[in-house]
């Protein structure tokens, strides 16, 4: 029997791991990709993103992660490709995850389209043992260093210019990380996401968009994520945020470009977690290179 020392000494990656699950993001809506394989190429171009996200600054071992992806329409076919990575870092743990994704689109009427997607991924998961000062060591956490979890996963998206409304579920098998006794301490658990949003054209030069994020997961509270952006001149966008009993947001962005965008955002807790850090930083850059018919894409939230 492994010690109790050592499985109090998991308890708060175990905690992190029901609580939070797959990586959080405030600007869900530009960071589609990741949560829902369906998105691939849906913005018809070959988009590029890239992403850093410092949660909880002050607070030790509190969660770092950065996302990069690429997704792009497949020649003049209905198929979509994308690619990403993430890197995630929770107290004593380090996982980076490559993921493909690939969807296919069907047109429903003049404006919508409906996209099926799945999604194939590959996780790297390390525990630090050093971070964790164990009274006796367990040669067996030894074992834990770029241990390799395959999953699968998939969505559905609908969508025009002016609206969306996706399903997913990224990743279908559960994994333990780390067991004691054939009790889970560290586990991989389910996410279903929904996710919708509608862009309001208040006059000439003002936009408007609602979006809502909802997470399942089992063993966790719901969570839901609400937000309203203003785009002005179609270059500048203002917005805040809801986390359902967790966080207030604060969103910036910018349309330096026909092609680059870049956008910030900052969360403040609502909870009493608030005592023990100062906010979550997070910043991204999209990039997107046209088709070769060099069709303007008219700047959109999503």
């Amino acid at each position: 029997m492994k010690t109790r020392v050592l499985i109090f000494a998991l308890l708060f990656t175990g905690i992190v791991s029901y609580a939070q699950q797959d990586a959080q993001f405030t600007q869900y809506m530009y960071n589609t990709i990741n949560i829902n394989p369906a998105y691939a190429g849906s913005r018809g171009a070959l988009s590029i993103f890239a992403l850093h996200r410092t949660q909880w600054v002050g607070l030790d071992g509190a969660p770092v992660t950065n996302a990069v992806s690429v997704n792009t329409p497949f020649n003049e076919s209905n198929l979509g490709l994308g690619v990403s990575i993430i890197n995630d870092k929770i107290g004593p743990t380090h996982e980076n995850t490559l993921a493909a994704d690939l969807s296919y689109t069907i047109p429903t009427s003049e404006t919508f389209k409906l996209s099926f997607g799945i999604k194939a991924t590959a996780n790297l998961f390390s525990l630090d043992v050093n971070k964790l000062n164990p009274v006796d060591d367990d040669p067996s956490l030894h074992d834990y260093n770029n241990k390799l979890s395959p999953n699968i996963g998939a969505g559905i998206y609908y969508h025009s210019d002016k609206a969306y409304l996706g399903l997913s579920v990224p990743n279908f098998i559960e994994t333990n990380r780390y067991d004691d006794n054939e009790v889970a301490i560290f586990k991989e658990k389910i996410n279903y996401y929904l996710i919708a949003g509608y862009v309001f054209d208040l006059n000439y030069f003002t936009k408007f968009k609602p979006t809502i994020l909802t997470k399942m997961v089992e063993g966790a509270p719901l969570q839901v994520d609400v937000s309203g952006n203003f785009m002005f001149n179609d270059k500048f966008v203002v917005g805040v945020a809801y986390r359902w009993s967790a966080a207030l947001s604060a969103m910036v962005g910018f349309q330096v470009s026909d092609a680059l965008y870049i956008g910030y955002g900052y969360d403040r807790e609502t909870t009493r977690l608030d005592n023990y850090n100062s906010g979550s930083h997070e910043i991204f850059l999209r990039y997107e290179i046209f088709k070769k018919n060099n069709r303007i894409i008219t700047p959109r939230f999503f």
